[in-house]
């Protein structure tokens, strides 16, 4: 389908994907040395392929910054991640020659054409005074005109850019208006058409909230509400019973209660994904991929901390994430083990009750969250993962009861790796058949679960986007 006439004309903000710039009215925040955390952060993720989250939080714990000026590190951090494939389209809008430049000053100008266009917190002027401070304080004195006057001038004709067009060019238009690699865009649109994969790049929540709810073994739920209130934290109720969404959440991490075990952080999604094991008390559970630990967790709470619930995971710091998971929600009847889910166990033929597969994937469900993994999914690497995903489904299916139970989940919202993978499963293992879910879930995501399975989107149903697929061996 074409694009609908009436967003031909859109410019791109940070948000939900057009013009727009954040933090009306308030004064300006951050110095040189935060920008210079965000740079050294932005060089881990470009020069070393590290995830944001993972150097950021490196960065931050070796910084001596204020509360405030964190969050303006982590904004600018991850908006300038986000936004980087516009940021590039801008700047080399502007470079009047080679457009090979430092990769270091690239980074600079990428910062500071971030500030200019989506942050009203910082004033246009303290963005390039402070962009060429930074440059020259890393030694690249030479280059401070060129990014002056860059930066300057897109302040002068930031309201006249010609943005492109998607009547022109519907990949070139998605990919630079929401900083989406053209193969992701592509696959994207061969999926869901040019209007969803519209919807699917531009989303980005009103409120940014955390999801957190009860270890039932320790904590009831209206004990979890008293426990935000008694922090002065607001929350609302989410789709999934039980589940808080939290907003201006700050690190509950601190929080007694979430030390002491009261309460875990974890998505509503994935929450939904483990309570569509149906794990009862006394049961021995798989969770086949497994790692950090929050669905085992989960499976350990419904069989009531009783039967035996199987954490693998193939990488050594991955299990000790489970352990640590586990350990302090005080959950004994889980065995995290380095597994490799893709090899066949004959020995543990037909002795589970059920099974967990929650396949490693794109993470194209959860880009809103993790910008950084839209810039690693290339169509040869989800062929790859799909391969990945058929061998551990293969050699779960065996170990799995007759009258037992299979959940397949991914956060992607690709369909080869999700409704036609599992197809492809059924095709393969006729003594599994489809259990659908529809009388478990909540009423605003029952009527769209489909054949095989439920397909959720972070920009229809409000929390990541994430595949659930129920089966039972026959």
């Amino acid at each position: 389908m074409a694009f609908d006439g009436s967003k031909r004309n859109m410019k791109p903000r940070s948000g939900n994907g057009f013009a727009h710039r954040e933090g009306r009215g308030q004064t300006a925040a951050g110095g040189l040395a935060s920008r210079r955390v965000a740079l050294d952060t932005l060089l881990d993720v470009s020069r070393s392929d590290a995830y944001a989250s993972l150097a950021l939080e490196k960065r931050l714990d070796q910084s001596h910054l204020s509360q405030r000026d964190r969050a303006f590190v982590t904004r600018l951090v991850y908006g300038t991640i986000e936004n980087r494939i516009q940021l590039d389209w801008l700047i080399d809008s502007f470079l009047e020659e080679n457009k090979e430049i430092e990769p270091v000053l690239r980074e600079i100008l990428r910062m500071g054409a971030f500030q200019i266009f989506k942050l009203d917190r910082v004033p246009d002027m303290a963005a390039v005074n402070e962009s060429v401070s930074l440059t020259r304080s890393m030694g690249l004195e030479s280059f401070t005109g060129l990014a002056n006057a860059v930066l300057r001038n897109m302040i002068r004709q930031k309201d006249s850019i010609e943005w492109p067009r998607p009547q022109e060019d519907p990949v070139r238009y998605l990919s630079i208006l929401f900083s989406a690699p053209e193969e992701l865009c592509r696959l994207l649109i061969d999926a869901w058409g040019e209007h969803t994969a519209l919807e699917i790049l531009r989303y980005r929540p009103d409120t940014r909230t955390v999801d957190v709810r009860a270890n039932a073994l320790r904590c009831t739920p209206e004990r979890l509400r008293r426990l935000m209130a008694e922090e002065e934290l607001h929350w609302q109720e989410g789709t999934v019973p039980g589940v808080l969404k939290v907003q201006n959440a700050g690190d509950l991490t601190r929080l007694r209660a979430f030390q002491n075990g009261l309460f875990t952080i974890q998505g509503e999604s994935s929450v939904l994904a483990a309570r569509a094991v149906h794990a009862k008390p006394g049961q021995t559970v798989l969770d086949a991929c497994a790692a950090p630990g929050g669905k085992s967790a989960v499976l350990a709470e419904d069989m009531k901390g009783s039967g035996r619930v199987y954490a693998w995971d193939t990488h050594a710091h991955r299990v000790e994430l489970i352990q640590k998971t586990v350990k302090r929600l005080f959950l004994d009847n889980v065995r995290p083990m380095l597994r490799d889910a893709t090899q066949p166990r004959p020995e543990m033929a037909g002795t589970l009750d059920a099974a967990l597969v929650d396949a490693p994937c794109s993470g194209t469900g959860v880009m809103t969250e993790k910008p950084d993994l839209k810039y690693r999914v290339t169509a040869e690497g989800v062929q790859s993962l799909c391969e990945t995903q058929k061998a551990i489904l293969d050699a779960v299916a065996p170990m799995v009861k007759p009258g037992g139970t299979l959940v397949y989940s991914t956060c992607s919202v690709l369909p080869q790796e999700n409704e036609k993978q599992v197809q492809a499963f059924l095709q393969r293992h006729g003594e599994y058949e489809v259990w659908p879910l529809a009388g478990e879930l909540p009423e605003a995501l029952a009527a769209k679960e489909g054949e095989f399975g439920l397909q959720l989107f972070a920009h229809r149903d409000g929390m990541d986007g994430f595949y659930i697929c129920r089966m039972r061996r026959k």
